[in-house]
């Protein structure tokens, strides 16, 4: 019987595998990753086929969700250039789309492709060495002087300077040829991307097949990122360097990544507006005065680094950074101007440079290309043009060819003999390159693997030890079944890369060896556009709560209508007034139900102070200190706005909206209660404290003033305990229903009560006494004053006094602690006594 059933479970096992590999047919002419020619697997992929074929076709579809809610619950995200919805930047967020099957690669095919992408790394490091250095290639005659000054990214003003050009992280784009060799397609110098996508491609696959990862032996990434954090720590001046990502921010394609980044290597996410530069050196704009950067990683392109030397129009660079850069008083990597060497123009003189430079063959050689600014070149392109794909020969060439590479077979008459054309009249705007067939990899597709089209890129860091290339990579996947090489350029999908060991693999770790950890307890510096994000952050939470809090009071007496009950009409009359004057909902016109507001106080995007506008704010804003939030806020950030989302068909009943609400006032609890007992007690949990007290406060202040009036209903003040979340208390305290002043005592002036107005700024005292002070001259700052006075006011008042007016007082002193907070930390760059903060550390 245990024979029977091992070998039905053989024969499952089969049918499985043959299921998964019906009607896969490599592409003819291609070489592919998965199936052999004479229909066999490669040996490295048999373990990954025996682990699928052993899992049912449920269990399957169960791992590959796993690995795609990963994806989604860390809001791993791109976007495609262009398209953007400036209203609402997370919005044009495209999912990151995950190919469940990784590229699997052996050990020793990797070596070769480990060599040669280090190679070719030196071999630029060089050429750019010698293009802002003494210039011997071209005056030798290596290289032509048109092919490097006539691209926008050779940078004139940095000739010269120590560092220019300078790799500090090199990626190469590969794909495999029929005959299985693989071939440079192009060189990434500028601010290569992908590396932090590579991670999260590791992460998500690695969840869903755990087993597998081991069993398989993978190569980690972690050594990688070691030795490239390591490489930038070595070329600071300082012991303990400060090293920053610099980003075009939260518009740019890749922002996640570089988010993803600066928290995983524990650098300081920084935009160019972070940055300033005073007496040669470049500080960082902090809440406690500028700091010194020592190292910037930059992930912008290198003209749009510094509007005073280089490219003027430039709102992402930091003025006067080539200064600073020719001082030597900063690194920047990679060096500014290294993105001249990834113009296609150069391509076709690699194998000459490797000889002239290096004294080697290129061990990866390139796709062949002809410059056409070379009269013979151009001649073997003319004569060749039906079978080759033209592309710019740098980078923004203004051809009319939109920056693309087109295949010349594909396009019509007419359109041929315009190319033909411009080539002749101006050859050293093009390149010429032969059309080449990438290798295929398997998808899943409709429940069976098929083979596409992939290229890889590779990674190689400067490390103190040399250059150290990434085990794995980042493989895109073509949706088409083409397999030329210019089809890459459209819809793909993202493979984990596994390099398999024949034994296990050593287990690295970003952390420092036990004996070497410096014990620290304050959290590095918070910039000042951090700060503010988290301010406004809390604000917005907070705002979403009151929201949320005003439609359920609503929702729960129209559901719960007791028509006996003394002014139940004119509190839910009040309630809808609050929704509207609160910016949640529009006016109700006559006959329209009350329901249909706190409908659109849910939803409506479109009304500023609807809880799902807020919280899209929210998420705005969080998204550009993403780097400092954890994985579960961020997913309960995606939790809030799916909730809000407006369900398509008929509109929600009154009992779902109630629910809906709700539902959104625990998952708001989550994220309060993540805050408080996860995040460390440094400026940056301060500030989104600061923010959510600041607007706790104004909101009750509101409540307070809508509801209470001397011959206001017990049901009034009842809508004021429940905004408040304080009818416990009141029940507990007093036996006999709401009464006025000890309803205002307890919402506005009870410092136990962490609902009330007096504990918001008893908070807001400590945690503004706490925030770093710029001058050691013992005068109280804008902010501490404010809040003392606002302290004082509140120990001071008695609720038999309080009326609108002087709950009005207690509002706008909130407001004006907002700007004085405002003033004081977040809006440094536009102070004139700005020389007064420069110091240093």
């Amino acid at each position: 019987m245990a024979l029977q059933g091992r070998s039905s479970s053989a024969r499952a096992r089969s049918e499985r595998r043959n299921a998964l590999l019906s009607g896969y047919r490599p592409l003819p002419g291609a070489y592919d990753e998965l199936m052999a020619p004479d229909g066999t697997i490669r040996p490295q992929w048999e373990p990954f086929l025996a682990e699928w074929s052993a899992l049912s076709s449920d269990e399957l579809q169960r791992r590959f969700g796993l690995a795609d809610r990963h994806v989604r619950d860390t809001g791993v995200s791109y976007r495609v250039h262009g398209d953007l919805d400036e209203n609402d930047p997370l919005a044009s967020e495209r999912a990151w789309p995950l190919n469940h099957a990784p590229l699997v690669l052996t050990g020793q095919e990797w070596k070769t492709i480990a060599a040669g992408v280090a190679q070719r790394a030196q071999l630029l490091d060089a050429v750019l060495g010698d293009i802002y250095g003494p210039g011997r290639l071209i005056a030798g005659g290596a290289l032509p002087a048109a092919a490097v000054t006539g691209s926008p990214d050779y940078l004139r003003p940095v000739q010269g300077v120590s560092g220019a050009g300078q790799l500090q992280i090199y990626a190469a784009d590969l794909g495999r040829g029929p005959d299985g060799r693989w071939w440079v397609l192009n060189d990434r110098t500028q601010a290569p991307s992908g590396a932090g996508y590579a991670l999260e491609n590791r992460l998500a696959i690695g969840r869903a097949f755990p087993d597998l990862f081991r069993t398989m032996n993978v190569e980690r990434l972690a050594a990688f990122f070691q030795g490239f954090r390591a490489g930038l720590v070595a070329r600071a001046k300082r012991v303990e360097p400060r090293i920053c990502l610099l980003t075009p921010g939260q518009l740019n394609e890749s922002y996640f990544e570089q988010a993803y980044l600066a928290r995983y290597l524990g650098f300081l996410l920084v935009e160019g507006g972070d940055l300033v530069m005073r007496d040669g050196l470049v500080h960082v704009r902090t809440i406690a005065g500028f700091k010194r950067a020592d190292v910037i990683w930059r992930r912008i392109d290198g003209d749009f680094a510094d509007p005073l030397e280089l490219n003027a129009r430039s709102a992402l660079g930091v003025p006067g950074l080539v200064e600073a850069v020719r001082a030597e008083n900063v690194i920047v990597a990679n060096g500014l101007g290294s993105g001249v060497i990834e113009a296609r123009a150069l391509m076709g003189f690699m194998p000459k440079l490797a000889r002239e430079v290096l004294g080697e063959e290129l061990i990866l050689p390139n796709i062949a290309t002809w410059w056409c600014g070379q009269p013979r070149e151009r001649q073997i392109v003319l004569d060749r043009l039906d079978e080759m794909s033209i592309a710019p020969a740098f980078r923004a060439p203004g051809d009319g060819l939109d920056g693309g590479t087109v295949l010349v077979a594909d396009l019509g008459k007419s359109e041929r003999e315009a190319l033909r054309t411009r080539i002749t009249e101006r050859g050293l705007d093009h390149v010429g390159q032969e059309v080449v067939k990438l290798s295929t990899m398997p998808v899943m597709h409709g429940g069976r693997l098929e083979p596409r089209p992939m290229t890889l890129r590779v990674f190689a860091a400067a490390t103190p030890d040399g250059w150290q290339v990434m085990p794995g990579g980042f493989c895109r996947v073509s949706d088409e079944s083409d397999a030329r090489a210019v089809t890459m350029r459209s819809g793909v999908r993202s493979s984990d890369v596994w390099v398999t060991s024949d034994a296990p693999v050593e287990q690295v770790t970003l952390l420092p060896s036990p004996d070497r950890i410096p014990i620290r307890r304050i959290v590095g510096i918070l910039p000042s556009r951090a700060a503010d994000n988290l301010f406004w952050l809390g604000r917005y939470l907070e705002r979403s709560e009151a929201t949320l809090r005003l439609v359920r009071a609503l929702l729960g007496r129209l559901i719960n209508a007791d028509d006996q009950a003394p002014g139940h009409g004119e509190t839910i009359k009040r309630l809808a007034t609050l929704l509207v004057a609160w910016g949640a909902a529009p006016a109700t016109p006559r006959g329209r139900p009350i329901a249909a507001q706190a409908r659109s106080a849910l939803h409506d995007i479109e009304q500023y102070g609807s809880a799902a506008a807020s919280v899209r704010e929210a998420r705005r804003t969080a998204s550009v200190i993403r780097e400092r939030l954890s994985v579960d806020a961020w997913r309960l950030f995606g939790d809030l706005q799916r909730q809000l989302a407006a369900p398509p068909g008929k509109p929600t009943s009154e009992g779902e909206a109630f629910e809906i609400a709700d539902t959104g006032l625990k998952t708001l609890a989550a994220f309060s209660g993540l805050s408080q007992e996860n995040m460390v007690r440094g400026a940056g949990w301060r500030f989104l404290d600061i923010g959510r007290r600041i607007e706790r406060g104004v909101t009750t202040c509101r409540f307070a003033r809508h509801f209470i009036e001397n011959d206001a209903p017990g049901n009034c003040l009842d809508a004021l305990l429940d905004l408040t979340d304080s009818q416990i208390t009141y029940r507990s305290r007093y036996m006999l229903g709401a009464a006025l002043q000890p309803v205002l005592d307890l919402v506005m002036l009870d410092p136990y009560n962490p609902r009330s107005v007096a504990f918001q700024v008893e908070r807001l005292d400590a945690e503004i006494a706490a925030l770093p002070s710029l001058h050691d001259d013992g005068m109280l700052e804008e902010p501490r004053r404010l809040a003392l006075k606002l302290a004082a006011e509140c120990r001071t008042a008695e609720a038999s006094r309080l009326d609108r007016t002087s709950i009005l007082f207690f509002e706008q002193l909130l407001m004006g602690l907002s700007n004085a907070v405002a003033e004081r930390y977040f809006l440094q760059n536009s102070r004139p006594e700005g020389s007064r903060m420069t110091r240093l550390a």
